[in-house]
């Protein structure tokens, strides 16, 4: 069973009535379901939002997730920083993190990273199509060639951020630009994928092929069976001669 987190700000639909039209229920409520749909019995599926108490973040939380999904936008410094130390050392001591959009200017994304994170971006609801280029990779397995979004909110280069481990998805968009839209990393113990569509104005995480993406990368960074603990490194005796 793979224990599963998706945490969400929550607060565009508290705000904003287009929204509340397209993600009645919050967008963790249908990332959580498509989760569901996907992956059926191997999941365990709960959900967070900002205004939880300790951003539904505890320690007991943590240490009962495999895998953590963070959808972030207008509200990262909303966000505690001891909750994101607290996330962070989950995440090297071997939990799973898919962050999603908007969420690379996370504080935890960010922390994971080491950069800026930022990158150019314009929101005119074009077309953006999702190229695999690594098609064996267990991310991509099942995904269409493209993975046609019809309207999304355009994200391109220079994004900054560390290369990655393994890029699996660039896109392409109508305007000519093109980004690095999904990515892993190895971060200590823990696997960090980063997925960029899925604007809050647009239906893009009711898409099926978006919905299998985000499944498979629960899967992929699943830990397994292995113990949660930070990465240490034990000193040899010395020995003489």
């Amino acid at each position: 069973m793979i224990r599963v987190l998706v945490w969400n700000e929550g607060e565009h639909e508290r705000m904003d009535a287009s929204v509340q039209a397209i993600y009645p229920d919050g967008m963790h409520a249908v990332i959580a379901d498509g989760l569901r749909e996907h992956l059926g019995d191997e999941v365990e599926v709960r959900t967070a939002t900002l205004r939880d108490p300790e951003h539904g973040l505890s320690e007991e939380v943590l240490a009962a997730t495999d895998v953590l999904l963070w959808w972030g936008h207008m509200a990262h410094d909303g966000v505690d920083d001891a909750v994101v130390e607290r996330v962070h050392r989950h995440v090297l001591s071997g939990m799973g993190i898919l962050v999603l959009h908007s969420a690379h200017f996370s504080k935890i994304f960010i922390r994971l990273m080491g950069t800026t994170c930022s990158l150019a971006w314009r929101n005119d609801g074009e077309q953006e199509l999702v190229w695999t280029v690594a098609p064996g990779h267990p991310i991509a397995a099942g995904i269409e060639q493209p993975l046609r979004i019809d309207r999304q909110e355009m994200y391109g280069e220079f994004f900054d951020v560390p290369a990655p481990d393994e890029l699996v998805f660039v896109s392409s968009f109508a305007g000519g630009e093109v980004f690095r839209s999904g990515m892993t990393y190895r971060r200590g113990r823990g696997r960090v994928f980063y997925f960029s569509p899925g604007d809050q104005e647009y239906p893009v995480y009711h898409h099926p092929q978006i919905r299998r993406v985000l499944a498979n990368g629960v899967r992929w960074a699943h830990p397994g069976e292995s113990a949660r603990e930070l990465p240490t490194v034990t000193n040899p005796p010395r020995t003489h001669a």
